[in-house]
């Protein structure tokens, strides 16, 4: 054995050893690692397989070895370059799916097939011989139509992975480039040695890729060991970015578009990149067909906006601008899109819960008392009128009793639309408990209030109920209390007296409406 032959296969043993170090290293600390570690485990034991089966085919004597070895050598080598674009897809946070990670074994696996049954076909190589001048373990070959696809697929990884590090590099924090440097020159190295071994500018017969992939493996290993390779990690801003459930339209200092999320798209399907440049107020019309409801400052805010989306259904969403600072001293504008339709939803369904009565869908006590303690107190500290009627349905109980909870569910409904048609706009209706209802009038005096209870009466007298057929009369009693102008009254004192009144007008044979004398603690009858 000559020496060049030596050195070359002491070179391939080199890079061989180096791979198996590092697919066992990593794969004993896997559990350490990051996920990513195990695509790392596949490249380097592909690699190594590559780099044995090259060395023991310098070490052939004869043909048959010769080819034995070949086929040896693709059982890694066609595997190891995609295994190393995965391997960098997912570094810098690109994620693929199962089906497109198999395709990518596809084309390996079938040039592995053409190599060991290359006898019957000579598709992969047209001739593969020992060298006739120099000898074994020299090989004489010339490639077929499948070497140029396998060869095309080959250098097409590389390049691609090499191109993901080297696009990432601005993004990458500077901790982290030496880290970016390592999988560059592992990219780089194979793809410049294979170039020039098709060039024809190394030894003849022999495959030089091996020889210096042992640089690529020194390069992991002293990331692994000095930059926490797969232990901390740089995630890329679009993975990032395009995770973010939120949407997000970044602006320039002019409120240019400059940048946009995959969510600010699946929000307003009509952004797009060609959008770029354009100011934001443009935009937005183009997607809204409004003009944009806030000012637009450098500043932080947080406004609601409904919008209807393309199938005319409420969106409602949250919009928070923040000030951003980027390249080269640069500022901008974040606009950050939070859709709480649903919230907003929720929220309305819990409110409607807590705040009306479920029968009727007015106010119930708790709104009431929440409302009018404010209406009450505007109004004596404006010395306005204020007056409150309380409604009890009569003989409520012997409608129950006669046609059922229904027909009484029924009566209540009956009664709150008939009061609601002829109520002035600005007055308080609720349900005060049971069949009795309450309603607060801001500038009524106690005799302006009366005429409207008279009104109320009559006209719920003249509705009578009807289901199934059966025809039920319907009258109503009320109370009339108006606030005293002096400090004393409180709401619950007005809705005592009311109470006194109502009380009165039931006991003086019902249907019909008594107001409270506040002085002379009488009541009038009407």
């Amino acid at each position: 054995m000559n020496l060049d032959l030596t050195a070359y296969i002491t070179l391939i043993c080199t890079s061989g050893v180096l791979n198996l170090y590092l697919c066992f290293y990593v794969f004993i600390k896997r559990h350490h690692y990051a996920n990513i570690a195990h695509l790392f485990i596949l490249h380097t034991g592909f690699t190594t397989i590559y780099c044995m089966g090259a060395a023991f085919s310098l070490l052939s004597v004869n043909l048959g070895e010769m080819k034995f070895w070949t086929a040896i050598q693709y059982v890694g080598m066609p595997f190891s370059p995609p295994a190393g674009l995965l391997f960098v897809m997912q570094y810098v946070g690109i994620k693929v799916k199962k089906k497109y990670i198999f395709s990518l074994f596809i084309i390996p696996f079938i040039s592995l097939i053409m190599v060991a049954t290359n006898d019957w076909h000579h598709l992969h190589y047209r001739v593969f011989e020992i060298d006739p001048v120099r000898g074994a373990p020299y090989i004489h070959q010339e490639i077929g139509p499948w070497y140029t696809i396998h060869g095309m697929f080959i250098f097409s990884s590389m390049f691609v992975a090499f191109w993901l590090a080297v696009y990432r590099w601005k993004e990458t924090a500077k901790a982290y480039r030496l880290q970016l440097i390592s999988l560059m020159v592992g990219q780089l190295v194979p793809i410049i040695t294979a170039f020039i071994y098709l060039m024809g500018l190394t030894p003849q017969g022999i495959d030089p890729v091996p020889m210096v992939l042992w640089v690529s493996s020194f390069l992991y290993l002293w990331s692994i060991n000095s930059s926490r390779m797969f232990t901390v990690m740089p995630v890329a801003k679009d993975a990032i970015f395009n995770s973010i459930n939120d949407g997000v339209i970044v602006l320039d200092e002019s409120y240019r578009l400059i940048e946009f999320n995959l969510a600010s798209r699946n929000m307003f399907p009509q952004l797009k990149k060609s959008m770029f440049g354009k100011h934001f107020a443009d935009i937005w019309f183009t997607l809204s067909g409004n003009s944009f409801p806030f000012i637009l400052e450098n500043a932080k805010s947080s406004h609601e906006l409904q919008l209807s989306s393309w199938d005319q259904s409420q969106q409602t969403y949250q919009v928070r601008t923040s000030p951003l600072q980027y390249a080269n001293n640069s500022h901008g504008l974040l606009l950050i899109f939070t859709d709480i339709t649903e919230l907003k939803r929720l929220q309305l369904k819990l409110e409607n819960q807590a705040y009306y009565d479920e029968l009727t869908q007015i106010y119930n006590r708790r709104a009431f008392f929440q409302h009018s303690k404010q209406a009450f107190k505007e109004a004596k500290q404006s010395a306005a009128s204020f007056t409150l009627l309380l409604l009890d349905i009569d003989y409520f109980k012997k409608v129950n009793d006669t046609y059922g909870h229904y027909a009484g569910d029924q009566m209540l409904v009956h009664v709150v639309k008939a009061c609601q048609s002829i109520l002035p706009q600005g007055a308080l209706f609720a349900r005060y408990g049971g069949e009795e209802f309450v309603l607060t009038l801001k500038g009524y005096t106690s005799s302006e209030a009366e005429v409207l209870a008279n009104q109320l009466r009559g006209h719920v007298e003249t509705q009578p109920l009807r289901i199934n057929e059966e025809i039920i009369s319907v009258t109503l009693s009320l109370g009339i209390a108006q606030a005293a102008k002096q400090e004393i009254d409180t709401l619950d004192d007005l809705l005592n007296q009311a109470d006194i009144a109502l009380y009165a007008a039931k006991q003086k044979g019902r249907n019909q409406v008594l107001v409270y004398e506040e002085k002379k603690e009488i009541l009038k009858r009407t």
